[in-house]
């Protein structure tokens, strides 16, 4: 992400923020009131004690400690009256089945990403992240100012979920590998964990890609069950200790320029709450995705510095190699498009919103 596309994109957030957090003060005091009308007879919400399953650690760096910041500060706001309490993956259900307890009511939230659903409804794949995609000023700027939330929030609810971003993560690492990858070729009869429509595209090129959850990484990679691996950012990489296994790391994260890690709720119970308990949760989302944005871009020079000193070597694709990766993209997402109506409505929406916000982009950024 170029310097300009940063501010752009702190711009974006900080609007958000202040045009819906500010709010949260009140929010707050308005439970007092709504309290003090009791005694003319109007109800007081009920206080909630739901339980939050996770994709991921809580200890794992921004994707699991960020779960924990959300749920402290919706305690915070309402007084003690809301509590989204965190439960590591696998401790409620495991961590790719996370959509399924939400939407049966098994568990009222899950903190986790829309891509690991593409089995369930392929569309919401673009939610988490779309591969050569926007950077974070123009997806915030899709998401809330273009349509995008509305899109991806009428696929969930036809399973019964509620869900909307709460998390903002830096461009991603787009590999691990053990042996250095010069050309196309040398990816060819790889085994490599994968996330999101990047797996189909890596498949076009020969590979054998699989999903795992980030905790069965590490030990597939050790036991040569796979070749290669990609999951996040470097921050991120360094905390799963991949570079003990892998010493090729690759660049840039053609796959997932910007991620987005959603707070999903069971729709009964989030119809349930009232609108001030509403505009908490949806405050201190919109609050998480600024400070994760802000903290992701702060956090990555001193990881990719880590990693060097442990005896990574950080390459940079080829342009060969990224302008077939490029071309892969198109075939797939025309394919998927084919496929499935939901997936090529979304598509369209997202290109036509990129098309007309490069009218802006390109005159008003540097880069």
């Amino acid at each position: 992400m170029g310097k300009s596309a940063a501010i752009a994109a702190i711009g974006v957030l900080a609007g958000l923020i202040l045009g819906v957090f500010v709010l949260s003060p009140g929010a707050v005091s308005n439970k007092s009131s709504e309290i003090a009308t009791v005694q003319d007879g109007s109800e007081v919400a009920k206080p909630i004690r739901w339980k939050m399953a996770s994709s991921y650690s809580g200890n794992l760096i921004v994707l699991g400690t960020q779960g924990h910041a959300v749920e402290d500060r919706i305690r915070t706001l309402s007084n003690g009256t809301m509590e989204l309490k965190y439960f590591d993956a696998g401790a409620l259900v495991p961590a790719l089945e996370v959509f399924d307890a939400v939407s049966t009511g098994a568990v009222n939230a899950g903190w986790t990403g829309s891509g690991y659903w593409a089995g369930k409804i392929p569309a919401l794949q673009f939610f988490t992240a779309v591969p050569f995609g926007p950077s974070a000023g123009e997806v915030m700027a899709w998401r809330y100012y273009g349509g995008g939330l509305e899109l991806m929030q009428e696929l969930y609810a036809r399973h019964n979920i509620f869900s909307q971003p709460c998390t903002l993560l830096s461009p991603e690492g787009s590999g691990w590998f053990t042996k250095e990858i010069k050309t196309v070729e040398d990816l060819k009869g790889l085994k490599m964990r994968f996330f999101g429509l990047g797996a189909k595209v890596l498949e076009k090129l020969g590979v054998s890609t699989q999903l795992l959850a980030a905790g069965d990484i590490f030990p597939a990679l050790e036991l040569g069950t796979i070749d290669a691996a990609e999951f996040s950012m470097p921050a991120i990489d360094l905390d799963l200790g991949f570079y003990q296994v892998a010493k090729h790391y690759y660049f840039p994260g053609w796959h997932q320029p910007t991620s987005m890690i959603e707070l999903m709720v069971n729709l009964d119970d989030w119809n349930g709450l009232n609108a001030t308990q509403q505009q908490i949760i949806t405050s201190v989302c919109k609050e998480s995705i600024l400070q994760t944005f802000a903290q992701g871009e702060a956090i990555q020079f001193p990881a990719l510095q880590a990693l060097e000193s442990k005896g990574v070597t950080v390459h940079r694709w080829s342009p060969d190699i990224l302008d077939a990766l490029e071309r892969a993209w198109m075939e797939v997402v025309e394919e998927e498009s084919e496929k499935d109506a939901d997936f090529a409505r979304v598509w369209a929406a997202l290109r036509e919103f990129r098309a007309n916000y490069k009218i802006w982009g390109d005159l008003g950024y540097l880069d």
